[in-house]
């Protein structure tokens, strides 16, 4: 972060100040009182299980310069606002307003139902491309880790630029309407992407309408004389180039023959990654093949090339950035070759149907003729209304795509179980089971040197806990090795 002044803070957040307006804040902006370093501003957050304002004085005594809250704490130097994280993103607002000013810094935002975790991952890497000579990755560029895409992630992502960054790269999620909006506001991006509208959150949206107007905000938030990159592909996303302002540039991508950049003649190799030739503005087509796993990926891939390009990259550039780029955050689509034979395809961060079919379509392309297919499936959250319905329907895709084997984790997947028996599965092809131990014990006896296994589910669920344990050896095939190679 930018160095300030306890008095920069209040200033920025309206607080009020109980400490030396000269007092310096130099350090990281942190919401976790152990990640505190010297001279960190420790934000108090309230939350439904602990407040933080409990940790102020361990914050402080951790090396805090200041403590953002909301109340006077007897003691510790603290800015006393009336909404601590409303105050953290005025906050991330007024930093990066001050960086812009003084800086050639470019902000790009993405957003979608699915996608956005991978594609931002993939700017990090063609970004660093784009970077001044001189400028090492690490002060040039700012990237989320993780998924920090909410109004509490996405002002601590904000909040470590420097005078030095040149690229911001933000993910903006969404669980309701106005979300983005917000978001929008905090950080005005200059590119501002749109991947797809499905289904995620559908419970608490209402309908994919809602949805789909939810992510337009997109549109609206960026800065005049921007760029808007649209899905041509998704019907729902093209048609927010109408919401464009006139001094907005509008850019596509996708697959179809009328997109700005375009991926043509895309094929999937056996083990599951794409490839496919980059075609943009004139120039030749370049080569692309993948490193990530799955043919949903070409889009994101797509996306992040049409940033690039938007930003002064060039198309062999890009393809060759993209060629070389690598998964980044775990539990999507990490694929673990493990030494008794047995392949690993974890993607338990997060589900929703889209996701769902998508994964299920690339474990029949990696398993092919001749490996057994294993799909260990847990809840999608979020649903509403049709969650039974959508669980059922990947039931059913899961016999269509001819999987041998699906183990259903929870009472919430039950209905994914149902769907498979009512198209067709039968005999232990399905099996449910209430919980993690009792898929242990079904895997344990069940998985055979040369399978391919499958573990999707929503973060919630906990699935992802198993998927950790497989990549790392267990439940061992019988009479396999079981060491996991370093």
């Amino acid at each position: 972060m930018i160095a300030l002044t306890a008095a920069d803070v209040a200033e920025a957040t309206g607080g009020r100040l109980h400490a030396d307006a000269a007092t310096p804040v130099t350090g990281p902006v942190v919401v976790d009182s152990r990640r505190v370093e010297a001279g960190s501003l420790f934000v108090a957050l309230p939350g439904e299980h602990v407040d933080g304002h409990d940790f102020a004085r361990a914050a402080v005594g951790s090396g805090a310069a200041l403590v953002l809250a909301a109340r006077e704490l007897e003691g510790v130097p603290t800015v006393v606002v009336d909404d601590v994280q409303a105050a953290l993103g005025e906050l991330a607002h007024a930093v990066l307003a001050r960086v812009r000013a003084g800086g050639d810094l470019r902000v790009v935002a993405v957003t979608g139902s699915v996608g956005k975790t991978t594609t931002k991952d993939l700017l990090g890497q063609l970004l660093a491309d784009l970077l001044p000579d001189g400028v090492a990755p690490e002060d040039g560029l700012v990237v989320p880790t993780g998924s920090f895409n909410n109004e509490v992630g996405l002002p601590l992502t904000v909040l470590r630029v420097t005078e030095a960054t040149r690229f911001l790269v933000l993910e903006m999620g969404a669980d309701g309407p106005g979300n983005i909006a917000y978001l929008t506001r905090i950080a005005p991006p200059d590119v501002g992407v749109v991947l797809a509208v499905g289904v995620a959150h559908v419970g608490k949206f209402g309908s994919v309408e809602a949805i789909a107007r939810t992510k337009a905000e997109m549109v609206s938030g960026v800065v005049p004389g921007g760029t808007v990159v649209l899905n041509a592909d998704d019907q729902r996303v093209a048609a927010m180039a109408s919401l464009a302002a006139p001094e907005h540039t509008v850019t596509t991508f996708g697959t179809i023959s009328s997109a700005d950049v375009r991926g043509a003649d895309v094929e999937v190799d056996p083990s599951g990654r794409a490839r496919f030739a980059l075609v943009a503005g004139g120039a030749d087509a370049a080569p692309v093949e993948l490193r990530l796993v799955g043919a949903h990926h070409v889009s994101n891939a797509l996306a992040a090339a049409t940033v690039v390009l938007a930003l002064g990259g060039t198309v062999p550039g890009v393809a060759a950035g993209l060629s070389r780029a690598t998964p980044v955050s775990p539990h999507r689509m990490a694929v673990t070759e493990r030494p008794d034979g047995v392949t690993v395809v974890d993607d338990a961060y997060n589900a929703n149907p889209d996701s769902m079919r998508a994964a299920l379509r690339t474990l029949a392309v990696m398993a092919g003729r001749t490996r057994r297919s294993v799909a260990v499936l847990g809840e999608m959250l979020e649903l509403g209304d049709g969650s039974r319905a959508a669980h059922d329907e990947i039931g059913r895709l899961v016999v269509r795509l001819n999987v041998k084997l699906l183990v259903v984790v929870g009472d919430g997947a039950y209905h994914i179980h149902e769907g498979a028996l009512q198209e067709g599965s039968w005999g232990e092809e399905s099996v449910f089971v209430p919980d993690l131990d009792a898929a242990r014990a079904v895997l344990a006896e069940a998985l055979e040197p040369g399978d391919v296994v499958l573990v999707k589910s929503s973060l919630g669920s906990g699935l992802w806990r198993l998927g950790d344990e497989l990549a790392a050896g267990g439940p061992a095939v019988p009479g396999a090795a079981s060491e996991v190679a370093p």
